[in-house]
């Protein structure tokens, strides 16, 4: 049997892989942004990168803080990690949209790749707490 380790390192090696989830994909879209977009695009990818990063940070705290307690505890922390990260999203998403930093429409696309390109991350580290 392995010790298990303390929720705080594995948040911050969670950490670690969602920065580079974003930067892969910063690096693989690119140059489709690019060529598609211009170079007005690559603030918007950059920043729908960041916001999908951000979510997906804060989106595992409920799931962090209920490791190590009885059974329904991880459950709920999943549940509410979800809602949590939907909602800074969506302020997140809105705020910088509002703006009128970047392209809307880039920036929308790039919100979305990056709360996908988070998704199966977030979903492996609540897995493992369960």
């Amino acid at each position: 049997m392995t010790p298990r380790s303390r929720p705080g390192a594995e948040y911050l090696r969670f950490l670690g892989w969602a920065v580079a989830v974003a930067i892969v994909s910063a690096l693989l879209g690119y140059a489709p942004t690019r060529r598609l977009g211009g170079e007005g695009a690559l603030p918007a990818m950059i920043a729908g990168c960041a916001i999908g990063l951000v979510a997906s940070a804060v989106g595992v705290l409920p799931a962090v803080f209920s490791r190590g307690r009885d059974r329904p505890a991880p459950l709920q922390g999943m549940l509410a990690g979800m809602g949590l990260r939907l909602a800074t999203l969506v302020v997140l998403g809105l705020s910088a949209g509002l703006s009128g930093w970047f392209p809307t429409r880039p920036l929308l696309l790039w919100i979305a790749l990056g709360y996908v390109g988070q998704l199966a991350l977030d979903t492996r580290y609540a897995i493992r707490g369960v």
